[in-house]
């Protein structure tokens, strides 16, 4: 090997967890170095938040054209141009990416794998770099495929599913995570007659089950096929179709489909670093143990966003990214705290969002709350809309009446979860939540429902609740 550097802090993975430490970082005053293999731009822009939500887009104004007959608009089947839409995708994609590579290029940039050598050296190509301290944020990779058949009988990823240039006339979709909701929806808004397979009970089966449940059945209601229950045996192919084998309920059952997709997750990238050589205990499912200050095991690395495997969340990749950086640099022991960070939301249509605890989380915890909520297809401004599918709930602390949580499923869901995380960023209670004068009509105001609801429960006061 050649060639040796130094620098006080060098981060492993140039995505948006890593951007985050580096510039946070080299805003302390730190000589910081940056190692990618590239492309560079991160799984977010390139892969994951922005292509996504560019495709999604077009389904979703597909949609909206289809069902204008309900407000009394008349228009034929819209023509979908996917080259069109793809190309659209990568002019978005490549604006993005050139932001954030005008930004790591502002870094000393060492392109190639990275694997340790040692607790402070790390070698990339034929370059050794040293350092007081190590942010890995590496990112992760579509999880392994071991069904039966699934590769020799061919399918696509989340990525592939991504650079899509035409539409199949049919697809089963494997996953209803929100990779596979979301896409699935937008396979089946473009023209593919579209099944997806879930060993669960419905959709987002992390989620609530009033939410879960009501998702399922708003993609139902727009033609999607929801398998539940069903466990995957193995896939095969006959005259040009792609065959699934399923078990539900103890009864074999073959679904087919022009393709498949695979949407069953994503495992942390932690292949070829050689962490065992730096002292840092990792598993290849759930990722790079650390604890609440971002430390792995050794104390001098750090390890930030989906190669930790908890949350797999941009947002909370950038919290953990800067608390890294600062506590490598301080040697300190400032600590995440995930109540709000936790905080995500699915681009489906309805569109889900939630805030805080879920009622799932606090009946794990054996905490007491009490919760209200209030359908959209009773809320006037979603009644004009036509866009009345979906509910919203808020629990709160039954003691003093502080916001715990709260879900959305319905129109801008993604939006509307915003006011319930500033109310908890600053511990407003549901009575003063309901307190706060709301526009009318809007979306917005039909948080002040369950706000009352739960208010009322506690037997605090609403009088003075604007109406």
């Amino acid at each position: 090997m050649s060639g040796r550097s130094h620098y006080d802090l060098v981060v492993i993975g140039a995505g948006s967890g890593g951007y985050a430490a580096a510039r946070t970082a080299r805003d302390l005053g730190a000589s910081v170095g940056i190692v990618d293999r590239g492309p560079l731009g991160g799984l977010c822009i390139l892969r994951g938040c922005m292509p996504s939500k560019a495709l999604l887009a077009s389904s979703d104004r597909v949609q909206a054209i289809r069902t204008a007959v309900a407000l009394g608009i008349t228009t034929g089947e819209p023509r979908v141009d996917m080259p069109y839409i793809a190309a659209r995708k990568r002019a978005l994609v490549g604006e993005f990416a050139a932001d954030r590579i005008d930004g790591i290029e502002r870094f000393p940039l060492h392109r190639g794998q990275a694997h340790f050598l040692s607790e402070r050296e790390l070698a990339v190509g034929d370059e050794i770099l040293e350092a007081d301290s190590f942010v890995i944020a590496t990112g992760s990779n579509v999880a392994p495929h071991p069904l039966p058949g699934l590769v020799e009988t061919g399918f696509l990823d989340s990525d592939a599913l991504l650079d899509l240039e035409g539409i199949p006339e049919s697809a089963i979709v494997l996953g209803g995570g929100y990779v596979g909701c979301e896409l699935g929806q937008f396979l089946s808004r473009m023209g593919a007659h579209t099944q997806i397979v879930i060993r669960g009970e419905h959709l987002l089966s992390g989620a609530d089950t009033d939410i879960g449940e009501a998702l399922t059945e708003a993609f139902r209601n727009e033609g999607i096929a929801v398998h539940v229950r069903s466990r995957m045996q193995s896939v095969r192919k006959e005259r040009g179709r792609k065959i699934l084998r399923l078990e539900r309920d103890g009864i074999g059952l073959d679904v087919d489909a022009e393709e498949i997709f695979y949407c069953l997750g994503r495992v942390p990238n932690i292949a070829g670093l050689d962490l065992e050589r730096a002292g840092v205990t990792a598993h290849s499912v759930t990722g790079i143990e650390i604890d609440a200050s971002m430390r792995t095991t050794n104390p001098r690395i750090f390890a930030v966003g989906d190669v930790t495997g908890e949350f797999l969340l941009v947002h909370i990749a950038i919290y953990q990214g800067e608390i890294a950086a600062r506590n490598a640099l301080s040697g300190g022991d400032e600590r995440a705290d995930y109540r709000l960070q936790r905080s995500h939301t699915v681009f489906t249509e309805p569109q889900i969002a939630v805030a805080g605890a879920s009622e799932k989380e606090l009946q794990r915890a054996g905490r007491p709350y009490v919760s209200g909520s209030y359908a959209f297809a009773e809320h006037g401004k979603a009644m004009c809309l036509g866009k009345t599918d979906g509910f919203v709930k808020m629990l709160a602390d039954p003691a003093d009446g502080r916001i715990l949580g709260a879900a959305c499923i319905g129109p801008e869901a993604s939006e509307l979860i915003h006011e319930i995380i500033v109310a908890m960023h600053f511990n407003a209670t549901a009575e003063q939540f309901a307190k706060i004068p709301h526009l009318h009509p809007t979306l917005a105001e039909i948080w002040t429902y369950p706000a009352e609801e739960c208010a009322e429960k506690i037997g605090a006061s609403v009088v003075g609740a604007p109406r």
